[in-house]
Formats: structure tokens, sequence, C-alpha cells
């Protein structure tokens, strides 16, 4: 049942104050006016007993600030969301900077897959197709995912980046229905970002959480974004049947995307050295100088 009373004290309470913030007007029967649009600020109820009462009500002006209100409030909450999702999702604070608007165009071919994956999501999350980026080391397969997750991130997508090191050492010493109850946990995210597949624990324990995890995935219709510095031909090809089993569904729910180009860790290294190099050569002109001044 409706309770038209409290939407009306709701009204009044929202006009009245507006009115505090925006005081002033002229009175026309009885009822204030506002100055600005001319509207009421006040208006007369009459109740089923016959009572009378003059509330405050919103006038064009009144109902403006309102929305404005509502506006910033409602973006308030939308920051705080983003912000609780980046903290959950992105475990590593560096990874939190790697974004499209930071992109150096080093590698466009690639900048402009992510791209597409990103602006394509609906479509890509209601068929569950993942990405998997495979190829050289440091070309850029980890910045690249972690823009795809930084951007649903920022438009209120639920988004894991982690990888299966963090994952098995979590899960070390869980009885089964914790492990399974870790692992569902995951679909709590549209998309779950695994960053350098293979790099954790080769051991039966490993392999069946890394199992687990995929194809949970899978059967939820949740895609997944992998990372990896195996070949794709490792990945057809697998030494034993355990990682036949994972690299199978992997193939089946991810398009293979090589990664090619320099390595963008060199890159940044060659830069920073150059950097430091400048500063040094700066700091000992400037001795030389401050020493020639001394001997003077």
């Amino acid at each position: 049942m409706i309770d038209y009373m409290a939407i009306l004290e709701s009204t009044a309470r929202s006009a009245e104050y507006n009115y505090s913030i925006k005081p002033g007007g002229y009175v026309i029967d009885g009822l204030l006016h506002c100055q600005n649009c001319k509207m009421p600020k006040q208006c007369r109820v009459k109740f089923t007993d016959g009572i009378e009462k003059i509330v405050y009500c919103l006038c064009a002006c009144g109902m403006e600030a309102e929305q404005k209100r509502e506006q910033r409030e409602a973006e308030q909450r939308d920051q705080c969301r983003i912000a609780r999702l980046k903290a959950k999702g992105i475990q590593d604070r560096e990874i939190c900077n790697w974004t499209f608007a930071n992109d150096d165009r080093r590698n466009p071919p690639m900048s402009d897959k992510a791209m597409r994956y990103y602006a394509k999501w609906r479509q890509m999350h209601e068929q569950n197709i993942g990405l998997l980026l495979w190829g050289n080391v440091g070309a850029g397969k980890s910045y690249f995912a972690a823009c795809v997750a930084n951007g649903l991130i920022d438009n209120g997508v639920p988004v894991l980046m982690t990888n299966f090191t963090r994952i098995v050492n979590a899960m070390t010493g869980f009885e089964n229905k914790e492990k399974n109850v870790y692992i569902d946990s995951f679909n709590d995210y549209k998309l779950l970002v695994i960053d350098d597949l293979g790099a954790e624990r080769q051991t039966d324990f490993a392999q069946e959480i890394v199992y687990q995890t995929i194809d949970g995935r899978y059967k939820n219709g949740q895609p997944v974004v992998i990372t990896t510095n195996l070949s794709l031909d490792e990945i057809k090809n697998p030494q034993n049947i355990t990682c036949r089993r994972i690299y199978d569904r992997i193939l089946e729910m991810c398009v293979p995307i090589e990664f090619k180009g320099e390595s963008r860790r060199r890159a940044i290294y060659a830069n920073k050295i150059k950097q430091a190099r400048a500063l040094f050569e700066a700091d000992e002109a400037t001795i030389c100088g401050t020493a020639k001044g001394v001997s003077a």
C-alpha cells in the first residue's frame, strides 16, 4: 500500500530544505512564490478529515536544485562503488595505473585489439568470449589485460585480476567445502583476469585448482582473460593429461592473440637509465662548477 502521507512529508521536507538554501520570494493569496521562476513555494493540502494545511513544495528552481542534488549523490555513490570494486578487484596497486589513457602506444596493434574487446564487452560477456594473450616476455600482455580490467571497473563492472600462484597460496590448508566456496566466489565477478598462467606450481593440488577455476567460469557463462608466456604450440600440445584438460577448456573459451614486438620492460628500463645518466651528468657539472668556485 502506498503511503501518500510519507511521500507528502518527504517532498515537503525537501522543499523546505531548498527554501532554506534559497530564501526569499513574495506572497500571493497567502502562499509564498519564488521570485525567480514565479511558481509557488507553498501549497494548500486538504486532508480527508477536512483539515487544510500549508506545506512547502518545490518550485521550478527547487526541482532543478533537487535534481542536481540527487545527481551529485548518485555520482558520489558510483564513485564509492567503483573505489570498492577497484580495491577488491585489483590486488596490486601499481596495476591501477595501467589504463588505456596511460598507454604509450608502443604496440598499436595490441592496443587496438584490447580496446576493441573492451568496447564490445557486452557482446563478449553475453557470448562468454575471453582472451588468451600469449607471446614474448614483456610485450605488454599484463598491461593490456589490466587496461581492460580497469576500464570495466571504472564503468561499474565487477572484475578480479589475480594469478594462480596467489589463488593456490590462499587455498593451502582449505577443506574441500572451503575450497569450493572460494572458487565459486570468483563467479561474483563478470570478468576474471588470470595473469601469467603457467607460472604456478605444477603440483596435482595446484593443477586441480586451476582446472576447477576455469571450468567454473565456463559452466557459469563467465569469460576469462588470461596472459601467459607459454607458446600457443605448448598450449595446444600439453605434456600431460591434466594440462590438456585445462588448456582445452581455455581454447574453447578464449580467442588466442599473439603479442609480438620489443619488451616494454626493456624500453622502460632503458628510459630510466637514460634519465638517471642525465641526472648524474647534471650533478657532476654542478659539483665541478662548485669546485672551480672554491679553488678560485
